[in-house]
C-alpha cells in the first residue's frame, strides 16, 4: 500500500513538472514534453502566447516565443483580465511590464479603458509620467486616478514608520545637558558617569546628565530632496515624491523638493499633493547634477541643520569637477550630504561608479536602498551618526 502511494506521489510530481515545462516552452513538438493541457492550463498558455507568442527562428535554431499580442485596446484589456484570473499579482505586474516594453504598448496607456484595466504599480506610474506630455485630455483624469491610488497605497505603507523614526531622531538630536527628570536619557547618562561608580553603594553618581530635548523647542531641521528625473530613475522619483510629502507634513522638518534633468524645477509648493508633484516631473532627457546642486546650495541658510539627499544614478552631463567641489563645500560647511543611487525595490542599480566613488571619498556615501530603509537613513543623517548601510540586498554601496 505504501509503495503504491509513493508511486502515485512520484507520478503526480512528474506530471506537475511536465505541466510547468509545457507552459514555459509553449507547446508544439519543440517542447519535448508531450504533455496535454487541461482547459484552465490551455487558457493560461493562451495568455502567455498572446504576450510572448511563437515564431520560427532562423533555420537550424529551432523555435522560440516572441511577441504576439494584438495592438488594440479591447484585445489588450481582455488579455489583462485573463492574466489577473490565472496568475498572482506579482506575476501580473511582470507580464504588464513585459507587454509595455516588448510590444511597444505605451501608446495604449493613453486610452482611458486601457488604464482602467491595468493593475497599477510604481513601474506603471513611471511609464505614465514619461507619457505625461503626450497624454490627451480625455485620459489625464483616469491617469491621475491611477497614480493617486498607487501614491495612496505607498503613503499607507511608508508614512507611519517614517514619522515615528524621524520624530525619535529629532528628539535625540536635540539632547540637552540640564534635562528635566522625564527627559533624561538614562542609558547615555549612565555611560557618561561610569567613572563615578560607588561599589559600596552599588550605584553611579550622575555628575553629568544627558537628556532628550523636545523637537518642537529645538531648531528645525531642513531636508532638501534633489531628484534626478532621467528616465532610468522613474521608480525613485515616485518614492521620493511620497517621502517628500510625508516629511513636509512634519512640523519639525522644513522640506524642499527639487527635480532636475538639464533644467532645475523647485516643486516644494506642491508637496502637499504628491500626485501634483509627480505630474510636475518630466521623465527623460539629459542630466546636469552640478546645476541642480548649485540651486540646492543657494537655498541653504543653516548648513549645520541641513540634510541634502541627492537621488541620482550620477551619470553627469554637466561639469563633473564643479559638482564634486559643491559637494565638498557643502560638507565643509556642516551639511549632511547623502547620495542615493536608487530609491526602489529593484536591487542593485546601474550607476556611474567613478562619480560614486569620488563622492564616497569626500565623505558623502553613495548607495542604493529600499524604501523601507529610507527612514533609518534619514534618522541617521539627522542625528549625524554613521548611516545604516547593511551588507544585505537592501543596499549597494559605492566605495572610494
Amino acid at each position: 500500500m505504501e509503495v503504491e502511494q509513493k508511486d502515485g506521489a512520484d507520478a503526480r510530481a512528474r506530471d506537475e513538472r511536465l505541466r510547468r515545462w509545457r507552459l514555459v516552452l509553449g507547446g508544439d513538438t519543440a517542447d519535448g514534453t508531450g504533455h496535454a493541457l487541461g482547459a484552465q492550463d490551455a487558457a493560461m498558455d493562451g495568455a502567455l502566447t498572446a504576450l510572448y507568442g511563437r515564431e520560427d527562428k532562423k533555420e537550424g535554431r529551432g523555435r522560440e516565443r516572441s511577441a504576439g499580442l494584438g495592438a488594440s485596446a479591447p484585445s489588450v484589456a481582455r488579455w489583462l483580465g485573463d492574466i489577473r484570473t490565472y496568475f498572482p499579482s506579482s506575476v501580473v505586474q511582470v507580464m504588464q511590464r513585459d507587454a509595455i516594453d516588448r510590444l511597444g504598448l505605451s501608446a495604449l496607456l493613453l486610452e482611458p479603458e486601457m488604464l482602467e484595466a491595468v493593475d497599477a504599480d510604481v513601474h506603471l506610474v513611471g511609464t505614465l509620467l514619461s507619457l505625461n506630455k503626450a497624454m490627451p485630455e480625455t485620459t489625464k483624469e483616469t491617469a491621475r486616478a491611477v497614480v493617486g491610488k498607487v501614491v495612496e497605497d505607498l503613503e499607507k505603507r511608508l508614512a507611519t514608520r517614517t514619522r515615528a523614526t524621524l520624530t525619535g531622531a529629532l528628539d535625540r538630536s536635540a539632547r540637552i545637558s540640564r534635562p528635566r527628570h522625564h527627559d533624561i536619557d538614562w542609558n547615555r547618562t549612565i555611560a557618561a558617569n561610569l567613572k563615578n561608580y560607588l561599589p559600596e553603594y552599588r550605584t553611579v553618581v550622575p555628575e553629568r546628565l544627558i537628556g532628550y530635548g523636545r523637537a518642537s523647542q529645538s531648531v528645525k531641521k531642513e531636508v532638501i530632496l534633489c531628484i534626478d528625473q532621467s528616465g532610468s530613475m522613474a521608480a525613485s522619483v515616485v518614492y521620493a515624491s511620497v517621502f517628500g510629502a510625508v516629511l513636509a507634513s512634519m512640523r519639525s522638518i522644513t522640506t524642499r523638493l527639487v527635480v532636475f534633468d538639464t533644467a532645475v524645477v523647485d516643486l516644494t509648493d506642491q508637496l502637499d499633493d504628491p500626485v501634483d508633484v509627480l505630474f510636475g516631473t518630466q521623465l527623460g532627457g539629459g542630466t546636469d547634477i552640478n546645476r541642480a546642486l548649485a540651486y540646492c546650495q543657494s537655498q541653504i541658510s543653516r548648513p549645520a541643520e541641513t540634510v541634502v539627499v541627492l537621488i541620482s544614478d550620477l551619470y553627469e552631463g554637466g561639469i563633473r569637477n564643479e559638482m564634486l567641489k559643491r559637494v565638498a563645500a557643502m560638507k565643509a560647511s556642516g551639511v549632511q550630504f547623502v547620495t542615493l543611487l536608487a530609491l526602489s525595490d529593484e536591487g542593485a542599480p546601474a550607476y556611474d561608479r567613478e562619480h560614486a566613488a569620488a563622492l564616497a571619498g569626500l565623505g558623502a556615501p553613495a548607495f542604493a536602498c529600499t524604501p523601507d530603509l529610507f527612514p533609518d537613513v534619514m534618522a541617521a543623517a539627522i542625528e549625524k551618526r554613521p548611516l545604516p548601510i547593511p551588507d544585505s540586498g537592501n543596499a549597494t554601496v559605492a566605495r572610494p
